[in-house]
Order: C-alpha cells, then structure tokens, then sequence
C-alpha cells in the first residue's frame, strides 16, 4: 500500500529518469505511470514503475523504471485460457540493470532483500549494458533489480495480463492498492 503522495512522487522521479534516458513523456502522461509496490508496501525495495504505451489484445509496449536499487520481483507469466501466457522482450535503454535467470548461481552484483532468501530462487546473473536484451517466453521465472543509478527499460510482449501474473513471494499482491493520507 502506498499514499497518494508517494505515488504521485514516483510517477514524477519516474518521468525525470525517462527523460534522462532520452524517452520522451508529456506532462500530461505522468499521472498514467503506474506505480507498484506488489503490496509489500516497501517501494524503494520492491516494486516498479511503469509507463504502458500501447496495450491490445495481441501486443503491449511499455517502458519500466526501476529506482536505484529497487527490485522487481521474481515472477513468470502464466497460460491464461487458450493464451499460451505472455511472451515478453526486455530492451536495457538507461541506468544499471541486472537479471536473474535459471542457471548457476554467479551472483556478484546484486542483492537478495532482507528476510526474502526463499521469495528469490534464481542466482544467475545477466549484467545488461544499454542496448543489451533479452527474451522470456511464457512460464520463464525471471526477476531484475537496478544498481545505484537506477534503470530504464522497454519491454515489449504479448498481450498483457499482469494482474495474473505468477510470483514465488506469496505475499504478492499485483495490483496496488493507493490510500489517502491519514
């Protein structure tokens, strides 16, 4: 859960950073960055930020910030009905950006959150450079995290279904909930 004053301040550092990254967004695009902190109600660790340009039913095209440091949990993207599930490229554009696949773990560069050991199953680290990406095809685990600049990416994919979404932390919420100050 977040404030209506956190958010609104994600949604602002998150459209400095595009801009930074050369992503042109219009002021009047900044309120439709959607904020998720996945219902851990710790933003800066956990969660993303996400500006969706084109969503149908047969493709999406979306840029995601992550703040420095900030974490995207680890996750796939499940069969929905008839739909195979959600095949997703990543295209590294800004910033310092780091995936975690199957594979060995060679973990160097990033970091498991406090208490969160069993919620991150895979260790095997993709340094990306700007320009660097890389695709996931339905049911792949995945997680990424930023480094101390932060991160701007694409991400480009199938239809979209993010509310159903698969994520090995159970206490996951995909959508986030947004309260008024107390």
């Amino acid at each position: 859960m977040i404030t209506r004053i956190e958010k609104s301040k994600a949604q602002q550092r998150a459209a400095e950073m595009m801009r930074q990254a050369g992503i042109q967004i219009g002021d009047h695009e900044i309120d439709l960055i959607e904020v998720v902190d996945f219902g851990l109600s710790h933003l800066e660790t956990e969660g993303v930020q996400v500006f969706t340009m084109v969503s149908t039913q047969r493709i999406a095209a979306k840029v995601l910030v992550l703040f420095p440091n900030q974490t995207e949990p680890e996750h796939w993207h499940p069969q929905v009905g008839d739909d195979p599930g959600k095949q997703e490229t990543v295209r590294h554009i800004w910033g310092d950006l780091r995936f975690y696949v199957a594979g060995d773990d060679n973990m160097k560069e990033g970091f498991i959150a406090q208490d969160k050991e069993s919620a991150y199953t895979l260790r095997h680290e993709r340094v990306l450079k700007p320009g660097d990406q890389l695709t996931f095809e339905p049911y792949e685990k995945h997680w990424f995290q930023a480094g101390p600049r932060g991160a701007v990416l694409y991400s480009f994919s199938t239809t979209v279904r993010d509310g159903l979404d698969g994520f090995t932390d159970p206490d996951i919420q995909r959508i986030t909930v947004v309260k008024d100050e107390d």
